[in-house]
């Protein structure tokens, strides 16, 4: 099993490790409520959340509770980390009462020092940096699917966010073929990107960007999307609409994709803008399937981190 302390990055992340998680994650999924191991019994877990939820926070408290623990809901507007009280101040006050910190918030710095200050695990569940638990839950939704298959094209339409970097990171690690398919001037940062090519090259996996998204699904195995503008961003709605006009996952691009080709989103979603009801709704959609993986992956991440 893996032997980090903390998820903050998958990039902290072996292939080997990653591929337990998975593994892990199909086995809670087989034996929920019946098989649930007590990780967490006698223990509590806190839930910081400065961005608006309803996937996370509820995979994230059932599966706190159904491995034995107590999960506290710690509203943002009663924290205030950075000014009413220090992030480090905060996470040395958590860690002499509860046993986990769970951090869903903007800047990726506060997760950071929030992991550097404490000695109990953290669980980065989004930044506008990554979104690791959602990259682990596609990658055992993918698994499920298409887990006897040599080889997956990971084909992302849209904006190079976090979702975008966690889910990179992952087919980089399993080697797993990945192509962003953006507008200019919406990639990666591009220390991400070499780093994930990096990885990617150790794996046998490639990453690649692209500006022509018909071209880029052409052999996808899985085509991905999300929102346009992040929680954050909505100040740029407008103009981002207009820079993603010709990214829309719809009939017509899935036409120019193989006939068995999947597709997935984190949700919530903007129907009618980076992705039509039709796709989402259809045969071929795992995003539902995804959305229910999130309380397994986080559940296997929990057991990990007190095994």
């Amino acid at each position: 099993m893996p032997n980090n302390k903390n998820l903050i990055c998958l990039l902290d992340y072996s292939p080997e490790e990653i591929r337990s998680l998975i593994a892990s994650a199909n086995a809670l999924k087989q034996g929920r409520l019946r098989d649930d191991p007590q990780a967490m019994a006698g223990r509590s877990a806190v839930l910081i959340f400065e961005k608006p939820s309803l996937r996370t926070r509820i995979t994230f408290e059932t599966a706190i509770h159904e491995v034995g623990g107590h999960a506290i809901n710690l509203a943002a507007g009663m924290v205030q980390m950075g000014r009413r009280e220090s992030v480090e101040d905060v996470a040395q006050n958590l860690q002499r009462w509860v046993h986990l910190i769970v951090v869903r918030t903007y800047s990726h710095d506060t997760v950071v020092k929030i992991a550097a200050s404490c000695s109990i695990p953290v669980i980065n569940a989004l930044t506008d940096a990554f979104h690791p638990c959602q990259a682990l839950a596609f990658a055992q939704t993918v698994d499920e699917n298409l887990g006897g298959e040599k080889k997956v094209k990971v084909v992302f339409v849209g904006d190079g966010n976090n979702v975008c970097a966690s889910l990179m990171i992952v087919c980089a690690r399993l080697g797993w073929d990945f192509v962003l398919a953006c507008p200019a001037g919406y990639e990666p940062p591009p220390a991400l990107l070499q780093a994930c090519a990096d990885a990617a090259r150790d794996s046998s996996g490639s990453i690649d960007v692209t500006h022509d998204p018909v071209s880029a699904v052409a052999d996808a195995s899985w085509i991905y999307t999300d929102v346009w503008a992040s929680m954050g961003q909505e100040a740029q709605q407008e103009r981002r609409a207009k820079d993603f006009a010709g990214f829309q996952v719809n009939d017509a691009l899935i036409a120019r994709a193989p006939t068995e080709v999947l597709v997935s989103h984190c949700l919530p979603a903007h129907r009618g803008e980076e992705i039509t009801s039709e796709v989402l709704d259809s045969s071929r959609s795992r995003a539902l399937d995804e959305a229910e993986n999130r309380l397994h992956a986080q559940k296997a991440v929990i057991v990990h981190l007190f095994s």
